[in-house]
């Protein structure tokens, strides 16, 4: 392949993948988001309604319904969902380990 072609396929390639990753961003799935952001209350594990010290979310409650589990069966950590919709999931210590954004499936 001649250099030019090479440096054209390259250059196509790259401007297909910048044109992809612009029609897949979501600003409502971002975390830049204040809905989303772990700076925001809602989504922070200081805040009671997340804190792993609250019962509702301690794994030493067996009758709570919030827990995640990994594929053996062992509890990893609780969700939780803010007032604006987002569901948090946090370890068993209450570090947020991710987030699922309003209107989407988990």
């Amino acid at each position: 392949m001649h250099p030019k072609q090479l440096t054209l396929a390259i250059l196509l390639c790259t401007l297909t993948a910048a044109s992809q990753a612009q029609q897949t961003y979501n600003w409502n799935d971002s975390p830049q988001n204040w809905q989303n952001s772990p700076q925001n209350w809602s989504n922070s594990s200081n805040n009671w309604s997340n804190s792993p010290s609250n019962w509702s979310n301690s794994p030493s409650n067996y009758n709570s319904t919030n827990g995640v589990f990994d594929n053996q069966g062992n509890r990893i950590g609780y969700e939780t969902k803010s007032p604006e919709g987002v569901t948090n999931i946090f370890d068993n210590n209450g570090n947020r380990l991710w987030y699922v954004p309003p209107g989407q499936k988990q």
